[in-house]
């Protein structure tokens, strides 16, 4: 399998964690973000999108993170990282939309901006954070994972953003259970870091 992928990027890393954690071996193949190679081909040809990562699996072609963390862990993770049972699944999936929505548009734009530069309104960023971030703190006040009571995707696809939060100017420091959180990730084995986490 191979995954296209930037080093610097949290919902590349999301997969490589997983793939880590799950040991799923990924022969993980950087693209050159700067240099506009996401958008021509080939890699605009496997994603007409324009955007990583994008994983490769045989005749398998998948953009989007979460997509791709639900396919690795529906091959090769089993229940213990996607539950089967409906009640289990919507709970992983929740906090996969939790994921896309409100940690992409809080912690990782005001990321976006600090440290990458982009255009975003960085005050709405910080006001996003702010809203999301008690939740998932409170969240996790009563479960030491976010999902079935053991670390799943739902972890992987939210630790990311969250994690690197303070390189958008959002502290952590306010939420302990999400500080506990991360050290409970961190402390996963085979856990694999990446720069700022």
């Amino acid at each position: 399998m191979k995954l296209y992928d930037l080093e610097l990027s949290g919902n590349c890393y999301k997969v490589r964690l997983f793939a880590a954690l799950a040991r799923i071996p990924l022969d993980v193949v950087p693209v050159d973000f700067l240099g506009g190679e996401h958008k021509r081909p080939p890699l605009s040809d496997l994603n007409p999108w324009g955007e990583i990562p994008v994983l490769v699996d045989g005749d398998v072609v998948l953009r989007d993170s979460h997509a791709i963390l639900v396919y690795l862990a529906s091959r090769h993770g089993g229940a213990a990282w996607l539950p089967g049972d409906p009640a289990g699944l919507a709970e992983v999936v929740q906090w996969l939309s939790t994921a896309a929505n409100e940690v992409q548009n809080g912690p990782c734009a005001a990321r976006l901006v600090d440290k990458f530069g982009y255009g975003l309104d960085k005050a709405e960023t910080i006001r996003r954070s702010l809203r999301i971030l008690p939740l998932i703190d409170a969240h996790l006040a009563a479960s030491a994972w976010l999902a079935a009571g053991r670390p799943t995707i739902a972890d992987c696809a939210v630790f990311p953003y969250v994690a690197l939060a303070p390189e958008g100017g959002v502290s952590l420091e306010p939420y302990g259970n999400i500080r506990s959180w991360i050290a409970r990730v961190k402390a996963l084995p085979n856990f694999l870091p990446m720069p700022g986490v």
